[in-house]
C-alpha cells in the first residue's frame, strides 16, 4: 500500500493557502519565506522549493504504488509510474534547471598503453560525503559553514582525508534534502549523496554500466528519477561470471520508457548483475531536456573522491539560461547569465 501523509513529522506545514497549481504556469515564481541553500563551495545560492513544490511533495507523493520487478534473475526494481505528482513535475523540472549549478566533466582514463580523453555527454553535478563523515552546523542551509566532522566523535576531519577529491565536497542543498527525506521514507533506504545529471538533447546519453563500486556496499539501493522529456531506460544482464548461459528471457533487453515523475528504485542483485544505460536519441520531445536526479549511500572516502572527480571534475560551471534556452558558462564575478 502506498504510505500517504506520513512526512508531516519531517516538515512544519506551509502557513498559508495557495492557489491551485493548475492555476500556475510551469515557471511559477511562487516563493518560500526559508532561507536559500548557501555554502563555501557553492558557487551561488540555491533557493528552497517554492510553497507550490513543497505543498504536494508533503501531501502526496508518491503519486501511485511502487511496482515490483523481479521476475528475471538477480532483478530486483522498485518502478513508481509516477512518484512525482503530475501537478508539479513540469514546474519541478524547471526549478532544478534553472537553480542548480552544472558541469561538463572532461576527463582522461588509460585503455592499455594509450591515454584517452573522455568528454562527459551530458550536464552533471554531486552532493554529499560518505558514511565516514557528516557536515556540521549549516551545511546546506543558510548559514553557510558546515565544517567536515567525523561521523563518530563529531570532530574535525584531518586536513588531508580528501585531499583525492578534485575539490571540497558540498552538503546537499535544502531543496533536494527535502527530496532525500521523502526518498527515503517510501524506499526504506537512507542516502548521502545526491546525483543530478541534466540531457540536454537526444545526443547527451550514458553508456551502458553498473553502479557496483565497492564503496556502495554489496547490494546497494539507487532511486532514480526522472523529470522532463521522456528518455528510454534500457537494462541488460551481464554475462554469467561461472560460464553460464543466461535464459532466453534473462538475456533479452528491457526497456523502460520513463516519462517526467517516473521513479525507478534499482537495488539487491541488480547492479552487480545488471548494466543500465540512457542511449542517445532523435525525435519526439528528446530536446526538451531531461533532468535525472539518483540518491545513493558511498560508505567510505574513497567513494566522495570518485563522485566529485566524475561529477564536477575541474572545469567551468555553468547555469540554465532561460533566454538563450541552454546551459552556459556561470563567468561574470558572481553573476549568472539569466
Amino acid at each position: 500500500m502506498v504510505q500517504k501523509r506520513t512526512l508531516d513529522t519531517f516538515f512544519q506545514p506551509p502557513s498559508q493557502k495557495k492557489a491551485k497549481l493548475e492555476d500556475q504556469p510551469a515557471h511559477s515564481t511562487a516563493t518560500t519565506s526559508q532561507p536559500a541553500s548557501t555554502h563555501k563551495t557553492y558557487p551561488f545560492a540555491v533557493p528552497q522549493f517554492p510553497d507550490s513544490i513543497q505543498e504536494i511533495l508533503i501531501s502526496s507523493t508518491p503519486a501511485a504504488e511502487g511496482k515490483s520487478i523481479t521476475h528475471l534473475q538477480d532483478l530486483d526494481l522498485l518502478y513508481f509510474q509516477p512518484f512525482i505528482p503530475k501537478s508539479i513535475e513540469n514546474e519541478l523540472f524547471n526549478f532544478l534547471r534553472s537553480k542548480l549549478f552544472f558541469y561538463r566533466v572532461k576527463y582522461k582514463i588509460k585503455r592499455g598503453p594509450l591515454e584517452t580523453d573522455i568528454n562527459t555527454p551530458r550536464f552533471t553535478t554531486v552532493f554529499g560525503l560518505d558514511e565516514t563523515s557528516k557536515f556540521g552546523p549549516g551545511g546546506g542551509g543558510s548559514g553557510g559553514g558546515g565544517e567536515i566532522l567525523d561521523t563518530k566523535s563529531g570532530v574535525k576531519v584531518p586536513v588531508d582525508k580528501y585531499k583525492k577529491c578534485v575539490c571540497e565536497p558540498r552538503p546537499i542543498p535544502a531543496c533536494l534534502d527535502q527530496l532525500r527525506q521523502i526518498t527515503e521514507v517510501f524506499t526504506g533506504s537512507s542516502y548521502n549523496f545526491c546525483l543530478v545529471n541534466y540531457y540536454a538533447g537526444g545526443n547527451d546519453s550514458i553508456s551502458y554500466h553498473s553502479d557496483d563500486e565497492r564503496f556502495l556496499g554489496p547490494e546497494p539501493a539507487i532511486a532514480s528519477f526522472s523529470l522532463g522529456a521522456r528518455r528510454d531506460f534500457l537494462l541488460r544482464h551481464k554475462p554469467p561470471k561461472n560460464g553460464e548461459m543466461l535464459g532466453d528471457e534473462d538475456s533479452k533487453v528491457l526497456k523502460y520508457p520513463l516519462v517526467s515523475g517516473d521513479m525507478i528504485l534499482m537495488r539487491g542483485k541488480t547492479q552487480a548483475n545488471w548494466l543500465h544505460s540512457i542511449p542517445k536519441r532523435k525525435g519526439g520531445e528528446v530536446d526538451k531536456g531531461r533532468i535525472n536526479i539518483t540518491f545513493r549511500k558511498a560508505m567510505v572516502p574513497g567513494g566522495t573522491a570518485n563522485y566529485y572527480q566524475y561529477n564536477v571534475g575541474v572545469g567551468e560551471v555553468y547555469k540554465w539560461n532561460p533566454l538563450s534556452r541552454q546551459m552556459e558558462p556561470w563567468t561574470d564575478h558572481g553573476k549568472s547569465p539569466s
